[in-house]
């Protein structure tokens, strides 16, 4: 499926949770990996400001691409964020959405007045 780039060039984005690992099959318990380099996926939540709304994403993320010292309410940089339109049937139900990704979720560097 077609992944779409997302500009954040605009957005202010905030760490909102760091949820752990992203589940494949919920009957087995089967992690999800990426598919290049075999490392587990995490989900992560992020509160994403541009254009004067706010929303909260969820990101799947190569654990990897996660540093330490990351909090809750922590400015933070998203590399390589893409967006991939699903559609899948559910119990005879079709759904359909956006789930996104990144490559890498990164502390921003403290913004220092000047004076």
């Amino acid at each position: 499926m077609r992944s779409i780039p997302v500009d954040t060039s605009n957005a202010m984005i905030m760490l909102a949770l760091l949820r752990g690992p992203k589940i494949k099959d919920r009957k087995t318990g089967e992690l999800a990996t990426d598919a290049d380099t075999g490392a587990t996926m995490m989900l992560v939540d992020v509160t994403f400001i541009a254009d004067g709304a706010a929303e909260v994403l969820s990101l799947s993320v190569p654990e990897p691409g996660i540093p330490e010292g990351l909090t809750p309410g922590m400015p933070v940089r998203l590399t390589g964020l893409v967006a991939r339109p699903w559609e899948n049937t559910f119990g005879g139900e079709k759904r359909s959405g956006v789930a996104f990704r990144a490559a890498a979720v990164t502390a921003m560097a403290p913004v220092t007045a000047k004076g």
